[in-house]
């Protein structure tokens, strides 16, 4: 073979090797132990069926470069049911699971999570992006971001498809949306309940109250202090026992002595 010839093969090669390393499906996968469904510690779920223990217990997070897009799985302990017919009303297939997943792409960023949550990012994990993985569809989603979020609305991103397959919530976002994709980034995974009656502020968030009721989470308190997150993230994401006392201890860092004091969490590293 030539010297010219052979320069047009490994040029040719070049151009189609460009095309399959943004294909390069790089993962990052967290685990989290079972059983600490509970927020600090101390919440319970609700008294009707709709809710059954283990609904909002986080188990695994999967997020894939998928090219030009990239897909969030979040699976938590038992089946998704659609208990509320969640089709009927341009939902998603699920009725009572809310995962937002808050990532951390660079520099600056956000202290505190949505309206809401009821928590704050420590200095150093304030996050960028968050992507909603709702049973709302995207109109009653937009709706509520202009009425209760409107200030973090650019950094706010809504999935051009959301379902459910088996125990696993399944998102899936343009890659241009969050500005790329790395794996080096920080996430965290707040998982509450659906609330398709929210407060006017709240958004789409079931409040934790002190007593738990048919519709009502138990365990915390009545005023708007303790943190609306029943499981998180904690820890290195490896699943340990170690990070259910990480999670508690999280969200126990909060304050109902009027001083307005935010439980205070951490992003999860892959890398």
């Amino acid at each position: 073979m030539t010297r010219l010839a052979l320069s047009s093969v490994l040029a040719l090669l070049a151009f189609f090797a460009l095309p399959l390393a943004s294909y390069a499906n790089d993962t990052v996968s967290f685990k989290d132990p079972k059983g600490d469904d509970n927020g600090p510690g101390k919440y319970i779920y609700p008294t009707k069926g709709d809710y059954q223990k283990g609904d909002f217990d986080l188990t695994h997070v999967k997020i894939t470069d998928k090219g030009s897009n990239v897909e969030f799985r979040i699976t938590v302990r038992n089946r998704l049911r659609d208990v509320w017919n969640s089709r009927s009303w341009g939902g998603n297939g699920f009725s009572v699971q809310f995962a937002q997943v808050y990532i951390k792409t660079g520099k600056g960023g956000h202290s505190q999570a949505l309206p809401g949550m009821n928590v704050q990012f420590a200095k150093g994990h304030r996050w960028n992006k968050v992507v909603l993985i709702s049973p709302q569809g995207t109109t009653r989603l937009k709706s509520e971001i202009n009425l209760k979020a409107r200030k973090f609305k650019s950094d706010i991103v809504i999935p051009t498809s959301t379902s459910a397959s088996g125990k696993t919530m399944i998102a899936i976002v343009p890659k241009s949306a969050l500005g790329g994709f790395s794996t080096a980034w920080g996430f965290q995974v707040l998982l509450q309940s659906n609330e398709g009656y929210p407060t006017k502020t709240d958004l789409l968030t079931r409040p934790v109250n002190e007593y738990n009721g048919e519709h009502r989470f138990g365990g915390g308190n009545d005023g708007n202090c303790d943190p609306h997150v029943i499981d998180m993230l904690a820890g290195k994401g490896q699943g340990n026992d170690s990070e259910k006392a990480e999670q508690h201890k999280q969200l126990s860092s909060f304050s109902c002595d009027g001083n307005g004091k935010l439980a205070t969490i951490h992003m999860v590293y892959a890398k």
